[in-house]
């Protein structure tokens, strides 16, 4: 192992000389080159970079370079509006900023700058390559001896801390992606995976045993809207048994509340006077659709919401990440070519 460490230091070294020197003054490092990180996070990729003389006229990163075809900036690209944003500095240093990470973001990125002098364009090789992935729990081992395993489809970038949760409550937290203690063999019982610091977007809710376990699954991990419009919060629920009531809470709001007690039903607070109603909940049913929606929206219902339900020997636990919202007033001004009619579709978009 020791000689495998100096191996890859000796190796990275070189490369570094070779980047630093550039050709003719030119040179662009990456820091790091290559990036795994999770769906529906941001990502920072940075980069500094020297030229030989002149004034640097534009910045950009692309994705996609073809002979003869004009070099694609990814921050003109009419799907990424809102969704990347460059960061300059005055070191020569650059940040590309990528939000809500989709798995077709996964590529790798170079960065290219233009000065003012004949001949003065550089790209910089050989980028930085960008892996997104998702948490998923792998069950292995016998009826009696269970093991699970917090798995991607790469390795997550700063040896993140995993947290475990059964059956919507908290359970443990390893820098191992394995769970350590022994696992439930009961029917009912369903486990859950996700990092430290992006508790949003843990894994689905798998059934050690059958398919039939208690579990929650939110459409979606986080919403942005304006200030006065209407949203609707919504998931999907399976109960082991029937469900004899639900509701929807706010831990923002139900600050109270500790994970023996049941936390403020939303419908209750004054907070949400005439602006909460439920939709989709059935009592008496095993499985089914719930839907929060709330309307003339205010910053202050910017908050997480989650949903929980109870059997009549059972209550889905109250820790189990939901649905983060953010209400703003601002929106979102775009920079680009379009049409009148596409630039006053996009004025009306949130700035979140």
């Amino acid at each position: 192992m020791a000689l495998r460490q100096a191996g890859s230091m000796l190796v990275v070294f070189f490369w570094s000389v070779a980047v630093v020197m550039g050709q003719d003054g030119w040179s662009v490092t990456y820091t790091p080159q290559s990036i795994c990180a999770l769906r529906g996070s941001t990502v920072d990729l940075t980069c500094s970079y020297t030229y030989p003389s002149g004034t640097v006229t534009t910045t950009l990163w692309f994705t996609k370079m073809e002979t003869g075809v004009e070099t694609e900036d990814i921050g003109q690209d009419p799907e990424n509006a809102g969704h990347v944003e460059y960061h300059g500095d005055k070191k020569n240093g650059h940040t590309l900023t990528i939000t809500d990470l989709r798995e077709k973001d996964s590529a790798t990125y170079k960065f290219r700058l233009l000065t003012d002098q004949e001949g003065g364009t550089y790209t910089g090789s050989p980028g930085v390559t960008l892996s997104v992935t998702g948490l998923q729990v792998k069950v292995t081992g016998g009826h009696q001896d269970k093991t699970l395993t917090c798995i991607t489809t790469c390795t997550l970038t700063d040896n993140p801390t995993y947290i475990w949760y059964k059956n919507g409550q908290h359970l443990d937290e390893s820098t191992s992606p394995q769970y350590k203690s022994s696992v439930s063999s009961n029917y009912i019982d369903g486990y859950s995976c996700a990092v430290k610091g992006q508790e949003d977007l843990h894994s689905p809710a798998v059934c050690v045993q059958g398919q039939s376990c208690n579990r929650v699954t939110y459409t979606k991990r986080r919403i942005c809207v304006l200030k006065g419009s209407t949203v609707a919060i919504s998931c999907t629920y399976v109960g082991y048994n029937r469900v004899k009531s639900s509701l929807w809470f706010s831990p923002k709001q139900s600050a109270s509340w500790t994970n023996k007690l049941t936390p403020e039903d939303l419908t209750r607070d004054p907070g949400y006077a005439g602006r909460v109603e439920y939709a989709g909940r059935e009592s008496e049913t095993y499985e089914g659709p719930s839907s929060l929606r709330i309307t003339d929206l205010r910053e202050e219902d910017s908050a997480e919401y989650r949903f929980a339900f109870k059997t009549q020997n059972f209550e889905w636990g109250h820790s189990f990440p939901g649905t983060t919202l953010s209400v703003t007033g601002n929106t979102t001004l775009y920079d680009t070519t379009v049409n009148h009619i596409e630039l006053q579709e996009k004025i009306n978009e949130p700035s979140c």
